[in-house]
């Protein structure tokens, strides 16, 4: 990536919330990654699988060998040239939506992050535990800090449950979906392609509509951040991939 495309892009980021990078990865190293995935025993509690969905959460504790396929030189070009050094990963699942799922996702925005422990601190608010994990919604300026990249194992569109997302809302803080002025906001369907990768902001306002065809909508989601937390709580599923190989 040339320095004014990265300019570009950071540009778009900032002021749309979202961009897209197509051909991160090849059609090869998807279907590697798909092969670990699925020889990978569902036997841990952060596996959940229904017939409309299959999820792993903490998907690097769960399935290790996958990292040094994701963070290759392309992923960590991008991390780099958009958001500088210092940025590690808080938090990663991975999403199949199987052809026949028939859900979708209200707008929402991601508002809380993954902690190993729940304590009374300034500013953290709206705690959860679920499956021993905790979470918080953190204050806003962490949040406006951190990035979140997903990873598309398939060919995306709004026939199989494609984002959705209200173009800069980002820019807004918190801002709740029975607010959205439909007459002044723009709405963008996220059509990404089997290998490449969508750059987002947690306060990005998005969605996704039920499939309607026969095809997945696998991905790998992975949350970042530059923030240290306050004693005592710390971030639940912190890994540097800069220490990968």
């Amino acid at each position: 990536m040339v320095k004014t495309e990265a300019t570009a892009l950071t540009t778009q980021l900032n002021n749309q919330g979202f961009i897209i990078i197509n051909d991160v990865y090849t059609y090869g190293h998807v279907e590697a990654l798909l092969n670990i995935i699925d020889n990978t025993p569902p036997n841990k509690d952060t596996f959940r699988k229904t017939a409309d969905l299959f999820a792993i959460r903490q998907f690097f504790k769960a399935v290790p060998k996958a990292l040094p396929l994701i963070f290759n030189d392309k992923l960590k070009a991008i991390i780099s040239q958009l958001f500088g050094e210092g940025y590690f990963v808080t938090k990663a699942i991975y999403f199949d939506k199987p052809p026949q799922s028939n859900w979708f996702v209200a707008y929402h925005q991601d508002l809380t992050i993954s902690v190993d422990r729940k304590a009374e601190i300034a500013g953290f608010s709206a705690w959860t535990v679920k499956q021993n994990q905790f979470a918080v919604q953190p204050p806003l300026a962490i949040l406006q800090n951190n990035f979140t990249i997903r990873i598309h194992l398939d060919d995306t569109d709004e026939h199989n449950g494609a984002l959705k997302v209200v173009k800069g809302s980002n820019l807004k803080g918190i801002y709740r979906p029975d607010a959205i002025d439909w007459a002044a906001e723009s709405e963008e369907i996220c059509q990404v392609n089997k290998g490449g990768v969508m750059v987002m902001s947690p306060l990005l306002l998005h969605a996704s509509n039920r499939s309607t065809n026969s095809e997945p909508r696998r991905v790998i989601h992975i949350e970042f951040s530059n923030s240290e937390l306050p004693p005592p709580i710390n971030w639940a599923e912190k890994y540097n991939y800069h220490e990968n190989h």
